[in-house]
């Protein structure tokens, strides 16, 4: 006979076995629960602030509702405020825009939002701060980011977006690895 389990072993148990079904519905191709296996990369990402993590998180839940789109745009303004944070917490950056882009009077991160994210990236290869191949990667996570926020035919799958996010996760890290 089996012995009674008091209602936090049923809580504990149904947890698990939530769990359990999520990772192997995941496995579908087309099931937003694959979404849990993207978050779960997310939560190792620990350099972010708590607007970019609330902007990132959001896009994840933009994910598991399969708002596709919504996923792209969001995650995008995640990254940029990292950009600018990373560009406006290390005084040589910094220093380094200030003083061959006088014309922009950037003294702190929120005045990067005046400048077009393409040109700012370019600028932050011609100064050195970012590879060639970090400028294009961020460029073309801009015009991706582009055709989802504009009237296009694009429609992203549950593949593109998770893509995306997972792309966007790793050019996070890698800056914050300089």
């Amino acid at each position: 006979m089996a012995t009674h389990r008091t209602p936090r072993e049923v809580a504990e148990w149904a947890a698990t076995a939530q769990a359990e079904l999520s990772k192997l519905l995941a496995k579908r191709e087309a099931s937003p629960h694959r979404v849990m296996t993207l978050t779960e990369s997310y939560e190792k990402l620990t350099t972010l602030n708590l607007k970019q993590d609330r902007l990132f998180r959001e896009a994840l839940q933009c994910a598991e509702h399969s708002l596709y789109r919504s996923a792209h745009v969001t995650s995008f303004a995640a990254l940029m405020d990292f950009v600018h944070e990373w560009i406006a917490a290390d005084p040589a950056r910094l220093g380094v825009i200030q003083t061959n882009y006088p014309a922009w009077g950037i003294t702190q991160a929120s005045d990067f939002r005046e400048q077009k994210d393409y040109t700012l990236f370019e600028v932050l290869k011609k100064q050195d701060l970012i590879s060639n191949s970090m400028m294009k990667a961020l460029q073309g996570l801009l015009a991706k980011r582009n055709e989802c926020a504009h009237p296009e035919d694009y429609e992203p799958s549950i593949n593109d977006t998770l893509g995306y996010l997972d792309e966007m996760m790793k050019r996070i890290a890698a800056l914050a690895a300089k």
